[in-house]
């Protein structure tokens, strides 16, 4: 021991400017940048995620599509010039204005994880005529836009504005818009757990009165059966909207919308049941393909013309639907042929 010890600190010696070296580089390689590194899609069975009381069985399975992200580092930003199925994604995509902190993404991703599941469930009980009481309604900030002074912050809870407290959107707008332009405003917000009071003023834009930021509303409902949606907090983001209506829906129906067949697909559930666009479809249909996924929903527009030359480009055999809405789908699923 007394040896090795004595060759340890001869090497350490002769060698430190180069073990202090490979310190710094370690350190430079792990900082971080305003990038995402993309690195590659795949898919996940979805009935684990989805609890229905008294379910019924599906031959088949309904699978979420997922892009891989690596976060930003000197490292993981070179490899991506090395590796070609590595791409580079600016942090910025991901803000809403210049000041937006991760912290701040992070909430967001989080909220939109919850309304999907929120509006998921919605369109899924009143697809399959069952019951759907709603037992509460939160409105979020979500954004603070650029040039505007406000004391509101993202991640706040609006619980009501001059006393006065609102169930939905348009409850909201009507009721902002009966105020004037500069006029303030007594705001009662749920703050890191603590409710509190704040003056905010009223600002004027493209003849729309507004306080400054965007706003996101969170339902919550009662449903019977009863049914639990059991997501990991890496899954969030509302792309998963799509499937997540369609697998709650197949729990509820007797009839199994998959017909044996692996389904995946990708995609919003908005409030009237449109199924919105997403970012990084080439990625998502890759990933399917390589899990032998037989069907893949595709958002109608732009993400589906760009998965279809995609799929010419690359040779995939994968079968692509285009779906413009939560019945579009249905439909679609329902004149598929083994």
């Amino acid at each position: 021991m007394k040896k090795l010890a004595r060759n340890t600190i001869e090497l350490i010696k002769e060698e430190y400017k180069f073990l202090l070296f490979l310190i710094l580089l370690y350190f430079i390689l792990q900082v971080p940048l305003n990038y995402y590194i993309i690195t590659g899609g795949g898919t996940s069975d979805i009935s684990s995620r989805i609890e229905v009381k008294d379910a019924y069985k599906s031959k088949g399975s309904l699978n979420i599509s997922y892009v891989t992200e690596l976060p930003g580092t000197v490292m993981t930003y070179l490899l991506s010039y090395i590796i070609p199925t590595w791409e580079r994604e600016n942090a910025n995509l991901y803000k809403y204005s210049k000041e937006e902190s991760t912290t701040d993404i992070s909430f967001r991703n989080d909220l939109d994880l919850k309304t999907a599941s929120s509006q998921a469930t919605y369109w899924a009980y009143t697809l399959a005529n069952k019951e759907l009481i709603k037992t509460n309604s939160d409105l979020y900030v979500i954004t603070i836009f650029e040039g505007y002074n406000t004391p509101l912050k993202v991640g706040d809870k609006i619980k009501s504005m001059d006393n006065y407290s609102y169930e939905t959107i348009e409850e909201y707008r009507n009721y902002i818009q009966t105020k004037k332009e500069n006029e303030e405003v007594t705001i009662k917000i749920e703050r890191n757990n603590k409710t509190k009071e704040i003056k905010s003023k009223i600002y004027s834009y493209k003849d729309h009165l507004i306080l400054g930021v965007g706003l996101q509303f969170l339902n919550e409902y009662k449903t019977d059966p009863k049914v639990k949606i059991n997501f990991k907090a890496r899954e969030s983001g509302p792309s998963g909207g799509l499937i997540t209506t369609l697998e709650i829906y197949n729990q509820l129906t007797k009839k199994d919308i998959t017909k044996g067949l692996r389904i995946a697909g990708t995609g919003t559930i908005e409030e009237n049941g449109t199924i919105g666009e997403i970012g990084g479809i080439e990625h998502k249909i890759l990933g399917a393909e390589n899990d032998n996924i037989d069907i893949f929903l595709v958002p109608s527009g732009n993400n589906y013309k760009t998965a279809k030359e995609y799929k010419k480009q690359k040779k995939l055999k994968i079968k692509l639907i285009e779906v413009k809405t939560i019945q579009d789908a249905l439909i679609k699923l329902e004149n598929v042929k083994k």
